[in-house]
C-alpha cells in the first residue's frame, strides 16, 4: 500500500489540513505525493485510502485545475463502491456473519457512504443505505452485525464474535450514517426501521456508574449470554470507541426521529462524561482517534445541536494543554494534522469522523 493515499496517517491527510486552512500550495504538494504512485481502487480502498480518499478530500476544493483529479476519483469510488456492495450481499445471502471492515467507517461501507454524501452521489448513497437497512435485520439471537472477527487486529477473536459499539469500527458508524441521511432526506425502504434496531440495541447495553451514562465498547458472546458487558467501568472518552462518539450517534438518531427523550439522555450522557475527571485523565494524546482533539471535535458538534448549553471551555482547555507526544505522526487521525486541524478549521472537514 502506498501511504500517501492514506487519509489516517498519509499525505491524503496533510492535504486536507492544507486545504482546510488556505494553504493551497501545501495542499497541492501534498496531493501531489499523494497520488505519485497512483490511486488505489482494490479491495483495501476506504474513505481513509486510495480514490475514496483523495475524492473526499478533493471535494473540498473547486479550483478548476483539480477537476480532472476530482472526477476520476469519483468515479473510483464508485467502482469500488459497487464490487464492496456486491460482496456484502453476496455475503448476507449465504447466512454468513460480516467482518467489521465490511461496514464500519474506516474501511467498509459505511465510509464509503460518507464519501457518496460529500460528493453529492445520491443514487449510489441510497444503494449503500439499503445494505445498511440488510446489515441491521437480526440472525436467530445475533443482531445482523455481529462479527466473527474480534476488535483487535493482533489478537484472537472472542468465542462466538462480538458486536462492536464505536464509531470508527462499530454499528454506531452505520446508525449516524442512516440518522444523517434520513435528515437530509435521502431515505430508502427501512430507514427508521434500522435506526430503532440499532438504537434499541444500544440501550439494551447502556450503563449507568457513579452519576455517569456510558456503553462498553464491545459485546462478546458471554456478555450476550449474560445480559451484563465485562467491561464494568467507562475506558477513555475517545471519539473512535467511547462515550463521546456513541453519544453523538445517538443525538443525531434521536434528532432524525425527531425524539426528544432520546437526545436529552444522548447529551445527558455527554455532559456526564466530559465532566468526569477520572474519564479524562484518560486521554494521553492529542489525537483525533483517540485523544482530546478528538473529544473536542465531538463536544463542538454536540454542543451545536444540543437542546440545552454544553459549556465546551473545559474540552478546549484540556486540548491546548496537553502537549505533543514524542514523535509525534504527522497525520491525520493519530497525528499533528488532526490535532492542528481541531484547533484551525472551522469546515465540515469532520464529516471524514461521522461527526456531521
Amino acid at each position: 500500500m502506498t501511504a500517501g493515499q492514506s487519509l489516517a496517517d498519509g499525505a491524503a491527510g496533510i492535504a486536507l489540513l492544507h486545504l482546510e486552512t488556505g494553504n493551497r500550495p501545501a495542499a497541492y504538494e501534498a496531493l501531489r505525493h499523494a497520488t505519485a504512485g497512483g490511486v488505489s481502487i482494490s479491495d483495501g480502498a476506504s474513505l481513509f485510502y486510495g480514490a475514496p480518499a483523495l475524492a473526499f478530500v478533493l471535494a473540498g476544493t473547486d479550483h478548476p485545475g483539480l477537476a480532472p483529479a476530482r472526477a476520476v476519483t469519483a468515479d473510483g469510488t464508485a467502482t469500488v463502491t459497487r464490487r464492496r456492495l456486491d460482496t456484502a450481499h453476496r455475503r448476507i445471502d449465504r447466512h454468513e456473519q460480516p467482518h467489521y471492515a465490511e461496514y464500519d467507517l474506516i474501511r467498509g461501507l459505511t465510509g464509503l457512504g460518507v464519501v457518496l454524501r460529500r460528493l453529492g452521489d445520491n443514487e449510489l448513497l441510497r444503494q449503500v443505505l439499503d445494505y445498511l437497512v440488510r446489515l441491521t435485520e437480526p440472525q436467530g439471537e445475533l443482531p445482523g452485525w455481529w462479527c466473527w472477527n474480534g476488535p483487535e487486529r493482533r489478537q484472537p477473536p472472542p468465542p462466538g464474535g462480538h458486536a462492536n459499539l464505536g464509531m470508527a469500527h462499530g454499528i454506531t458508524g452505520p446508525l449516524t450514517l442512516l440518522a444523517l441521511t434520513l435528515r437530509d432526506g435521502i431515505i430508502v425502504a427501512g430507514h427508521t426501521t434500522a435506526i430503532n434496531r440499532i438504537s434499541r440495541w444500544l440501550d439494551a447495553w447502556q450503563q449507568h456508574t457513579d452519576g455517569t451514562i456510558w456503553w462498553p465498547q464491545t459485546i462478546t458472546l458471554t456478555d450476550l449470554h449474560r445480559a451484563t458487558p465485562t467491561q464494568v467501568t467507562p475506558l477513555r472518552p475517545s471519539w473512535c470507541y467511547g462515550t463521546p462518539g456513541i453519544a453523538r450517534a445517538q443525538q443525531l438518531a434521536a434528532q432524525a426521529l425527531h425524539d426528544i427523550t432520546r437526545q436529552r439522555l444522548a447529551e445527558a450522557a455527554f455532559t456526564t462524561c466530559v465532566t468526569d475527571p477520572e474519564q479524562l485523565r484518560r486521554l494521553t494524546d492529542r489525537s483525533l482517534c483517540h485523544g482530546t482533539a478528538g473529544l473536542v471535535a465531538t463536544a463542538r458538534r454536540v454542543a451545536s445541536d444540543a437542546l440545552t448549553s454544553i459549556p465546551l471551555a473545559a474540552v478546549e482547555d484540556l486540548h491546548r494543554q496537553t502537549a505533543p507526544t514524542p514523535n509525534e505522526p504527522e497525520g491525520l487521525l493519530i497525528g499533528k494534522a488532526g490535532a492542528d486541524l481541531v484547533t484551525a478549521a472551522t469546515t465540515a472537514w469532520d464529516a471524514c469522523l461521522l461527526l456531521t
